[in-house]
């Protein structure tokens, strides 16, 4: 598979891609999918996060037993999720567990218009993204969490999206991608946004999915195949 743009980035772990693979299977449960997804975020988000952010010595803390130490500081200070409705729910909760701290967690809800497979803005509840006067700051670092890139559209959307509200930098974690998705989506805002993924199909169908894909996993994980 020729290169990618440089702000994207695949990961390489064996576990990782052996769980990648379980996921892929038709005959994995939607108990066993969630799990699957839950353990992936895990690993995919330590790689990404340990990239987006950097440590510093904090005030000094005291121990159990009385011995002092300096605590740590991570920067940027400022970090919200945006899970994409609704198969980006999925990944909130690991992605929150490898935060020191419980980050504000926003929701925006995008669909592709089946035709034309363009994104449709359906749902945006980002603070104050309809007024510029408000003085409550956006964050500094915004980690958008969506399983799936297949056109790219939506992430491109939501890219977009986000520049307007204000934040400062973009990480778009992805359990699996199309290659020509990835790449709309990373030329969108390359210079504000890196895209993280444990795996990378390199073509589509003619409906939009991936392949080989591992299915619509917003059907797969709420049982609403066939709907």
């Amino acid at each position: 598979m020729s290169s990618l743009p440089p702000n994207v980035h695949i990961s390489t772990h064996p576990c990782l891609q052996a769980k990648l693979s379980q996921l892929r299977s038709a005959s994995t449960t939607a108990r066993d999918a969630k799990t699957l997804i839950n353990e992936i975020t895990l690993i995919l988000g330590t790689e990404a996060l340990a990239s987006a952010l950097t440590s510093s010595p904090g005030p000094t803390d005291t121990t159990p037993l009385g011995f002092t130490y300096p605590t740590t500081h991570l920067s940027p200070s400022t970090i919200s999720l945006v899970p994409i409705l609704r198969s980006g729910l999925s990944m909130v909760d690991p992605l929150s567990s490898l935060l020191p701290h419980p980050p504000p967690i926003h929701h925006l809800g995008l669909f592709r218009e089946p035709s034309t497979l363009l994104p449709v803005e359906y749902y945006n509840n980002l603070p104050n993204h309809l007024s510029s006067s408000s003085s409550e700051k956006t964050p500094d670092l915004t980690i958008v969490l969506d399983p799936v890139i297949a056109t790219g559209g939506t992430s491109a959307a939501a890219i977009q999206t986000l520049k307007e509200w204000g934040t400062k930098r973009i990480l778009v974690l992805s359990i699996l991608g199309a290659k020509p998705g990835v790449e709309l989506a990373a030329n969108e805002w390359p210079e504000g946004t890196e895209i993280w993924l444990a795996g990378l199909d390199a073509e589509l169908t003619e409906r939009g999915m991936l392949k080989p894909g591992m299915g619509d996993v917003g059907d797969r994980l709420f049982l609403t195949i066939g709907k």
